[in-house]
């Protein structure tokens, strides 16, 4: 089992990538809790997000609002985790984590190899208006995760290898994949340029290439040979940073905080080297160039 937080400054933007998912009928509704109706699914998509966003009305001085999570059983995990169970964990999961009073959605998808759940909520007490504490959520959720493999006796020993990032030619359902990884490299502040949004991708064996007027997203084996039919960039409805239009560009995008266990490669881990090497990289040029001061000044504090 593996579980995914993410710390968002949109509430909207989560909540509209999974009904974006129902949409397109790779996802659907799956769990609700603490909701006016008895069942928000019978209702339009602008009656669930009013049941969060009015909570979040409570409190205007929050800019980090949202409980984004990505619940992820694996298959061997679903062979004893059942739908009635699975909604029976992240009640408890919720109220382990201190949100299980909060009014919060699932959606079940199956938009990658294997199935997975999010959940949208926020981090707004319903009755008193203030944030609710979120220390050490990262531990607490993997406390969570070792009693659930013990209730459940599920296998744990592959959560400790080391997990395989790169595309390769054997992979499957490769166009709605990619357009998971943008999404998750997209919502990543720390991936703040062109160059290195580029080289984040060429972690996975992913290239975006000039082609013509438009762009061509390619696979390969690493050293540069395309192993995959290339994909037209423009047929991707989930597109990258930095390749979008200036109106889509200056669209407000969530930013991943915190990540417990991984996806997609996107971990703490996966990408602490990267980013250390650019900022320090960044602050070393950033510091000489404030260093250097003009020949004038110069010559004006010898005098």
């Amino acid at each position: 089992m593996v579980i995914v937080i993410h710390q968002t400054t949109s509430t909207e933007n989560a909540f509209l990538y999974n009904e974006k998912k129902v949409e397109q009928k790779v996802a659907t509704f799956f769990h609700s809790r603490n909701t006016k109706a008895i069942n928000p699914f019978f209702y339009d998509k602008k009656h669930r997000l009013k049941e969060i966003t009015d909570v979040e009305k409570l409190n205007l001085r929050v800019k980090n609002k949202c409980l984004h999570i990505s619940v992820n059983p694996s298959a061997e995990d679903l062979l004893k985790l059942n739908d009635q169970i699975l909604r029976k964990e992240m009640d408890q999961f919720m109220q382990h984590m201190g949100y299980g009073d909060q009014t919060y959605l699932v959606y079940k998808h199956k938009d990658l190899e294997r199935m997975h759940f999010h959940i949208v909520s926020t981090r707004i007490d319903h009755i008193t208006g203030k944030k609710i504490k979120d220390n050490h959520e990262r531990q607490k959720a993997q406390n969570f995760i070792k009693e659930l493999e013990l209730r459940h006796q599920l296998d744990n020993s592959k959560r400790s290898e080391k997990p395989v990032f790169k595309f390769s030619a054997r992979s499957r359902n490769i166009k709605q994949s990619l357009e998971n990884l943008f999404f998750h490299i997209n919502q990543l502040k720390e991936v703040n340029s062109k160059i290195l949004y580029n080289e984040t991708l060429r972690l996975f064996n992913v290239e975006i290439r000039k082609s013509g007027r438009g762009h061509l997203v390619v696979v390969t084996d690493g050293k540069g040979k395309v192993i995959r039919y290339p994909i037209c960039l423009s047929k991707f409805k989930e597109m990258p940073n930095f390749y979008l239009s200036e109106k889509q560009n200056s669209e407000p995008k969530e930013n991943a905080r915190r990540i417990v266990g991984f996806k997609w490669g996107v971990t703490d881990e996966f990408l602490k080297e990267l980013f250390n090497n650019y900022r320090t990289k960044h602050q070393e040029q950033k510091r000489n160039k404030s260093c250097r001061l003009p020949k004038k000044y110069n010559r004006q504090r010898k005098r």
